[in-house]
């Protein structure tokens, strides 16, 4: 929800205004829309902040709660409510600046998940706002790229397309034909990035073990990574093996994709 300790000092947090057009819509209804949106970057993926005269404060109510959250001061929550829809302490504000170059006084941030929809200029946006200082690429390539999991070869392929995004390792994205499909089960897990769309999941099983949700894709991703349509890509980090021409990779430090 907030920032919550993510941020150990005054000195790793940064708050710089963004040139882009923010608004949040709940229950029908953009509750803020505004041209001076600051972003505050205390860990974790960056968080956006709203002027009060930006913000339809008719529809938020006092939550009666305020919270400690080091370094950055006391919040003070508030509650949305849109007709029937309420969102309960999804909203807070920090009534003090705590430094010259972090003051959020005046200024009011959301929580994503508990909003309908988020739109940059005139596109939605999902999971979180776009972080201005990471890059992704997208590569087509002919490296020979093997899978293994639970002790079978789940996908042999010389055509993967892999990303590159700042920050992440690196990810493989393979094509079907070159996956064992009948190795697959179907997932109801889902997820969003931000810079990719909504993603499904697989499972792996072989005889009567199973890797869950080891493997995931995107149907329709958005266009900057088109590239990826349909492809199946595999975390590194919990395959039994990943080899590159023939070179067995290190494994990754577990992280979501």
């Amino acid at each position: 929800m907030m920032e919550r300790m993510r941020a150990k000092s005054l000195t790793e947090i940064k708050c710089e205004p963004s040139p882009k057009w923010v608004r949040v819509m709940l229950g029908g209804k953009f509750i803020a829309d505004s041209k001076r949106v600051r972003l505050l970057f205390a860990g974790g993926s960056p968080r956006y902040y709203f002027p009060k005269e930006d913000v339809r404060m008719d529809l938020l109510e006092p939550a009666g709660d305020n919270e400690q959250n080091p370094p950055l001061g006391e919040a003070s929550f508030w509650t949305v409510r849109v007709g029937d829809r309420i969102a309960t302490k999804s909203a807070w504000t920090y009534t003090r600046p705590v430094s010259e170059s972090v003051d959020l006084s005046g200024y009011i941030a959301f929580d994503w998940n508990k909003m309908d929809a988020w739109f940059e200029e005139g596109e939605e946006v999902y999971g979180h706002p776009h972080d201005p200082y990471k890059r992704i690429d997208v590569l087509e390539s002919a490296r020979h790229v093997e899978v293994v999991v639970l002790g079978e070869k789940v996908a042999d392929t010389h055509k993967p397309v892999m990303l590159f995004e700042t920050g992440l390792v690196t990810r493989y994205y393979l094509p079907r034909l070159d996956v064992r499909e009948d190795l697959l089960e179907p997932s109801d897990t889902t997820s969003l990035c931000a810079y990719k769309g909504k993603a499904g999941y697989y499972s792996v099983r072989v005889g009567d073990k199973i890797a869950r949700d080891i493997a995931w894709y995107y149907r329709y991703p958005t266009t900057e990574v088109s590239k990826i349509a349909g492809k199946i890509a595999f975390y590194n980090e919990r395959v039994d093996a990943l080899y590159i021409d023939g070179q067995l990779q290190e494994k990754p430090k577990p992280r979501r994709a």
